[in-house]
């Protein structure tokens, strides 16, 4: 079987990788169990190619973890002319009150026509928080404790070969706001006033402009090649919001192989802008590290630590494969960011972390990785374990 990935030197193309001399953890639960795949037809065009972990940290923040975390993969047209659809859905409760239903969805339609995208969750989010900015202590944090809806879904047009246009709908909804029992209060805590007050909910709803250029044909794990999206928000009085506010997002990425052939050596690159353009902007929607929306950025600092009304995020990966047949990897990783200070907006603070991880191929037909990684940063360490790569 082929599958198709695109390869960045000067220019785009499309570069055909042999899967049938690569193993994964299908091949060996095979070999141990004695049992085939069933043959594929060359008529067969929409298989599903699933990939399951019983136990995942993927977006869930501090603490020990119950998880399932399952990522499915299929195309929805010629391989050779349409990107890898996905679906993930990631149902976790950590033994600290934090539980959740989330699930997201890229779509690629024939040839790449649209791409549809959706991100729905239900949480219940204990977390804490730290207040705006960079420079506090890490142990001057306030627990806060909600109900967390969120509902964004978006289309967008091929216009050309990697550039598409679209516009979305955004939704988020903070139900039951409390503090951690203290008699101060969240506003008090902060100094932040929207979004912050005692008992009263957070709601904000409207559309987004959205661009997207992307030269991936795989988003599990991405092969070199560029991406690029941009989302301008407006969340509107008239739609329900509490507030009318303005935010902005600019997610540019880069991979980059260091070789031409053989197993994978290659490099990523990430780099985000996250800002508020008005007043008005709640104080949880408010730009935080590792609540970006993918919520993957910031390994090895605790969600939610750094935030401001503008955030920048940068981080390098070094990928390579230890063993010639994909089945283990290794990646090693670094990543800083600066949320900027309440009164001046000014970037004073930068947070680094660093960490390494090991990758197993769980389905080598999506490319499915799972990935193990500890990182750490000043007062806090973490092991992440979660499928596909995180960016």
């Amino acid at each position: 079987m082929l599958l198709l990935a695109q390869n960045d030197s000067s220019s785009v193309k499309y570069r055909p990788i042999d899967t049938l001399e690569k193993r994964d953890l299908i091949d060996i639960a095979g070999s141990i169990f004695h049992f085939k795949s069933r043959p594929i037809s060359a008529s067969e065009k929409k298989k599903i190619y699933f990939s399951f972990l019983p136990i995942s940290t993927n977006g869930v923040g501090a603490g020990r973890a119950l998880i399932t975390s399952t990522t499915a993969g299929f195309y929805l047209g010629d391989k050779r002319t349409t990107y890898l659809s996905s679906i993930n859905f990631t149902p976790y409760f950590n033994f600290k009150g934090r539980y959740g239903l989330p699930i997201s969805s890229s779509f690629w339609l024939k040839d790449n026509s649209y791409n549809i995208k959706g991100d729905t969750r239900v949480l219940v989010y204990p977390q804490y928080t730290w207040g705006l900015g960079g420079g506090q202590q890490s142990d001057n944090k306030f627990l806060v404790d909600y109900v967390y809806v969120r509902f964004y879904q978006s289309a967008l047009k091929r216009i050309t070969s990697y550039f598409f246009a679209g516009i979305g709908y955004n939704l988020d909804y903070y139900i039951g706001v409390e503090s951690d029992g203290t008699q101060k209060t969240l506003s008090q805590f902060t100094n932040y006033k929207f979004g912050t007050k005692a008992n009263q909910n957070s709601f904000s709803s409207g559309p987004s402009i959205n661009l997207l250029y992307d030269t991936r044909n795989n988003s599990i794990n991405p092969l070199p090649g560029w991406y690029g999206n941009v989302i301008y928000r407006y969340s509107a009085a008239a739609l329900g919001s509490n507030d009318n506010w303005q935010s902005l997002y600019v997610d540019v990425r880069k991979y980059l192989s260091l070789s031409q052939s053989g197993p994978k050596n290659m490099l990523a690159f990430w780099t985000y802008y996250w800002t508020s353009l008005s007043s008005g902007t709640p104080y949880f929607n408010l730009p935080s590290i590792g609540m970006d929306p993918y919520q993957r950025s910031g390994r090895g600092i605790e969600q939610s630590r750094y935030r401001g009304e503008s955030l920048i995020y940068l981080e390098t990966e070094y990928r390579c494969d230890i063993t010639d047949n994909g089945l283990f990897g290794f990646v090693a990783f670094a990543n800083i960011n600066s949320a900027s200070q309440q009164t001046s907006r000014r970037f004073t603070y930068w947070n680094p972390a660093t960490g390494v991880g090991l990758r197993i191929k769980f389905n080598k037909k999506s490319d499915t990785n799972i990935g193990i990684d500890y990182a750490l940063s000043k007062n806090y360490s973490a092991f992440l374990l979660n499928l596909g790569e995180t960016f």
